[in-house]
């Protein structure tokens, strides 16, 4: 594996553009994403190889955690404040938890990829 940190070119966007708008760390293009958080197998832009870098599963603890304290603590809030029916509950924490775990996992999943490939960072053991 060599040493050199990619060069970078102008169309490069920064790691909060990218993980923001899930866009290639090469040449910027919003193809970094096949799916809602699925990772596409390659830039159809400038045909960097997507499947060369592991996120693997890191970003889904992290999230777990931080987006479930939020929402306890806010749910906790709302009930000690106003002391909603449970329906109510349901109807608001459902879907922002639900936004907020898929956003997130895509801004986390697309920041790892690029600070991977900002460090030109690769498996152990990989002759590359």
């Amino acid at each position: 594996m060599s040493s050199e940190v990619p060069e970078k070119t102008k169309g490069q966007p920064s790691i909060g553009q990218a993980a923001l708008f899930g866009l290639c760390p090469q040449c910027g293009s919003k193809t970094l994403f096949e799916g809602v958080a699925q990772f596409s197998p390659k830039c159809s832009s400038c045909q960097l190889d997507f499947t060369r870098f592991n996120v693997g599963d890191g970003p889904a603890g992290f999230l777990t955690l931080i987006i479930g304290a939020i929402i306890v603590g806010l749910a906790l809030w709302l009930e000690v404040s106003l002391a909603p029916p449970f329906w109510v509950h349901a109807m608001i924490w459902t879907p922002i938890t639900f936004a907020a775990v898929i956003l997130g996992l895509r801004a986390a999943k697309a920041a790892l990829l690029y600070a991977e490939y900002d460090r030109n960072a690769g498996e152990a053991g990989r002759g590359e």
